[in-house]
C-alpha cells in the first residue's frame, strides 16, 4: 500500500549505506521504486532496506546489476526477497561463482606456469603466439581461455 511509503530517500541512503545517487541509479534500472508525496519527493516502504541489502550482498560477490534485476524478477509481484528466496537466489549465484573461481585459478595457474620460471623463452613460452596462428581460433587470449569454464 502506497501510505506505507514514508521513508525519505535520504533516511534510506543513510540506513543502507548507500549515496542517494545509488538510490536514483538503481530506481533509473528498475531494481527498487518510490512513490511521489503531495510535494513530489520520493518515498519508499520499508521493504527497500532488504532489498537494497540484497542487491548490494549480490554485487559484492560479482553478480552484475542485470543479473541481479532479472533474478528479482522471478519473485512473485517482484515483492522484496525473503529468507526462502535469498537461499534460491543465492544457491544459483553460488554455481556461477564456482564458475568464475575455477577460472580464475585455472588463469592463475597458467600465469605461473608462464611467468614463474623467469625464462621469457618465446621459443617455450606456452603462450606465445608466433605468426598470430592462434587467429584462425578466434578472437582475444585464446590460450588462457581454452577449456573454460565461463564460455
Amino acid at each position: 500500500m502506497v501510505d506505507d511509503a514514508n521513508l525519505t530517500i535520504g533516511k534510506v541512503a543513510k540506513r543502507c549505506g548507500v549515496k542517494v545517487s545509488t538510490l536514483h541509479f538503481y530506481e533509473e534500472k528498475g531494481l527498487i521504486r518510490s512513490w511521489r508525496n503531495q510535494g513530489n519527493q520520493r518515498r519508499y516502504k520499508k521493504d527497500v532496506l532488504r532489498r537494497v541489502s540484497v542487491i548490494k550482498a549480490a554485487q559484492k560477490v560479482g553478480i552484475s546489476l542485470a543479473d541481479i534485476k532479472k533474478a528479482l524478477a522471478t519473485l512473485p509481484n517482484n515483492r522484496t526477497p525473503d529468507k526462502e528466496d535469498w537461499l534460491a537466489l543465492s544457491t544459483n549465484w553460488r554455481d556461477e561463482l564456482t564458475a568464475k573461481i575455477n577460472y580464475l585459478e585455472k588463469l592463475r595457474s597458467s600465469l605461473n606456469g608462464c611467468i614463474g620460471c623467469g625464462c621469457l623463452s618465446m621459443s617455450n613460452c606456452p603462450i606465445y603466439n608466433a605468426d598470430d596462428k592462434l587467429a584462425s581460433e578466434g578472437p582475444g587470449a585464446v590460450l588462457l581461455d581454452r577449456n573454460s569454464v565461463l564460455n
